[in-house]
């Protein structure tokens, strides 16, 4: 999927909505308990509930590998489920995975060929080699951080490698150089959003992945208008505020509801600023 292809289905859905399948078994449903599968019970209501209205799904590897084999088979059949009944929804490993050549080039392997993830996000302190292998796939992105919304986002990515210039900015300027605007995204936080403006400024046609707004307290409005670009270039994820909007075995219905709310508010964006 090309990023004018991601353009047109955020148009088409008027919404550059991801929504995060951050699955914690602990805070499933105990009418699902009893399926063979409640992981993917769970994410198949959820995603049945709101495919009109996203563009993205991002299921946190952490939540389905600490499940062992279990969690993994559901997130196989997460990704099954998506790719039969919803072909053109944008489906994210948040994995943030991080080596050298050889294992990074196993890692693509996973998620690209053996589960048919359109992207995977990823550290790149270990440099262009622990990329490039992700990169040679065609048709697939790599989401690289770049300013986490985190706290510790102080301890490295905010300290400041000339008078000038944060090493955040150091690593997006470098990173944007190995791949395209059509292979390439960045992750910055929503919580960030003062330097959404400088980071337009190195990467103007870049789309960059958005967590930090909802539970963790950050703008979409904010985020929006220091963001985008003339194709949207954002992808807003929102996960617990969604997929927890309620606990009781009508989840899905307040999970749709919280996910209109959304997508009425990045309608009303994209129409405010012509890009709709």
């Amino acid at each position: 999927m090309t990023s004018e292809e991601l353009f047109r289905n955020i148009k088409r859905k008027t919404s550059f909505l991801c929504v995060g399948l951050d699955t914690d078994f602990n805070k499933i449903p105990k009418a699902l308990l009893d399926k063979p599968y409640p992981v993917f019970e769970f994410n198949k209501r959820i995603i049945d509930a709101t495919e009109d209205l996203v563009v993205a799904y991002k299921p946190n590897l952490a939540f389905y590998e600490s499940l062992g084999a279990a969690g993994w088979i559901s997130l196989e059949m997460t990704v099954n489920y998506v790719r039969k009944n919803f072909p053109d929804i944008f489906l994210i490993a948040d994995a943030k995975r991080g080596d050298i050549g050889n294992t990074s080039s196993m890692y693509a392997n996973a998620f690209f060929r053996n589960l048919e993830f359109d992207a995977v996000t990823l550290s790149p302190y270990m440099g262009r080699d622990s990329i490039q292998p992700y990169l040679e796939y065609t048709n697939k992105w790599s989401i690289v951080l770049g300013l986490t919304s985190n706290a510790g986002s102080r301890d490295f990515q905010q300290k400041k490698t000339s008078e000038k210039k944060f090493l955040f900015e150091d690593v997006i300027t470098t990173v944007k150089e190995w791949g395209t605007e059509n292979n390439t995204m960045f992750v910055v936080g929503a919580t960030k959003a003062e330097q959404f403006k400088s980071i337009r400024k190195i990467i103007p046609d870049h789309f960059i992945l958005v967590p930090g707004i909802g539970a963790q307290g950050g703008s979409l409005e904010d985020v929006f208008l220091s963001g985008y670009n003339d194709r949207c270039g954002l992808l807003v994820n929102v996960s617990r505020s969604i997929i927890y909007a309620d606990v009781t075995n009508r989840f899905e219905i307040s999970a749709r509801q919280k996910a209109i709310e959304y997508r009425d508010q990045m309608e009303n964006l994209l129409l405010r600023t012509g890009l709709i």
